[in-house]
């Protein structure tokens, strides 16, 4: 059977935006949620554990190992200058060297809590914490829906295990879910309420299982939705209107105005690009093998690409004779960003770099490999 690689191409896509957002050019949505939600399967009602080992592996495990490395050369990028105490980030704050005490208190909080990574070089991280609570709030709050659903089926007297594999009830399980978390975002930021079990109080948490809900809603009416090249530029042309007037993203302080405004330009951005990766899908060209070896490796530039940011500002510093410290700005050099088209080459290298790394060394480790299996 001939592999579907529209998602991977769809996430190829994303994490490009992501990178992109994080070049301080106009923002991106929340695609990964979305995305997740929309490969969220029924048949972890009845296997959580297998669900829970999954998200694990794939997201606690891979945050503690690269939060502890980055943690481990905190100090030492003081000391050959990436990072220092003079330029920080948009809002002028900055980092420092961690004492003995914090790098232990920092341990601490990325094995206990998925926090206390380096805000500096590993800035994004919190998508793993977030994506690893929605996820898993997900699959509760889809399970107290099943008993919710089956006690109205009760209450009209109808059979509930005629319908609990149908997709209308996947539809109606779901989209109260949706509903609920959305009403529930409306009073948290509206009282600027704080979960203080989750770390930065739980706003990117319960908004991403918000849209990790959408995509899961999106599994059962995407094919249902037409695609066109007309309806692809209208959503192209909402999602430029909201970030150039409707700003919002999912911050740690998510306000009201985030969660009005975030959900249609989310939703319209994920048709837009899921639209343009099915018509990419169709041939087999450079471009589609490049953005699904992307969708495919986005790991290594999430975790990578703010570090690759760094050569690109040693460039910047050249061209406009900028303070050599400016290279400890996060996430790029903000001097002139307003005006330059250098969040272009951010993001090229942000998505290149980590990629091509990556390329090469999985091609050093196979022949390496391959020669030791020779030799014996």
């Amino acid at each position: 059977m001939k592999r579907d690689s529209s998602i991977s191409i769809c996430k190829g896509l994303a994490i490009i935006l992501m990178v992109i957002g994080h070049a301080e050019a106009p923002g991106h949505m929340p695609l990964f949620f979305i995305t997740a939600g929309y490969f969220f399967n029924l048949k972890y009602l009845n296997d959580e554990a297998t669900f829970v080992k999954r998200r694990l592996k794939g997201l606690y495990v891979p945050f503690v190992k690269w939060a502890l490395f980055f943690l481990v050369i905190h100090n030492l990028m003081f000391k050959w200058g990436i990072l220092n105490e003079k330029y920080g980030n948009f809002q002028g704050g900055v980092t420092h060297p961690f004492s003995w005490h914090q790098l232990q208190q920092n341990f601490w909080n990325i094995i206990t809590s998925m926090g206390g990574y380096d805000e500096f070089l590993a800035g994004a991280f919190w998508f793993f914490r977030a994506l690893l609570v929605a996820s898993i709030l997900f699959l509760v709050l889809y399970k107290l829906g099943v008993l919710a659903d089956k006690k109205l089926c009760r209450l009209f007297n109808k059979s509930w295990s005629d319908c609990q594999a149908s997709p209308a009830t996947a539809l109606r399980i779901g989209s109260g879910i949706v509903v609920v978390l959305f009403l529930v975002m409306i009073w948290k930021s509206s009282e600027q309420l704080r979960i203080i079990t989750l770390v930065q109080g739980g706003d990117r948490d319960l908004m991403g299982c918000m849209f990790f809900g959408i995509g899961f809603l999106l599994r059962y009416g995407l094919k249902r939705i037409p695609q066109s090249w007309w309806l692809t530029l209208a959503y192209a042309a909402v999602v430029a209107a909201g970030a150039k007037w409707f700003t919002a993203s999912m911050t740690f302080r998510i306000s009201l105005h985030h969660v009005l405004a975030l959900p249609v330009p989310a939703l319209l951005g994920f048709l837009m690009t899921y639209n343009i990766s099915t018509l990419i899908n169709r041939r087999d060209n450079v471009l589609k093998r490049f953005l699904v070896y992307c969708g495919d490796n986005t790991l290594c530039v999430f975790v990578f690409h703010i570090v690759a940011f760094k050569v690109v500002s040693l460039i910047k510093i050249w061209y406009y004779g900028l303070d050599w410290l400016q290279i400890g700005c996060h996430m790029v050099i903000h001097e002139h960003s307003q005006e330059d088209l250098f969040w272009i080459f951010y993001s090229i290298v942000g998505v290149g770099l980590p990629l091509g790394v990556n390329y090469l060394y999985h091609k050093l480790r196979t022949r390496v490999c391959r020669n030791a299996s020779i030799e014996r």
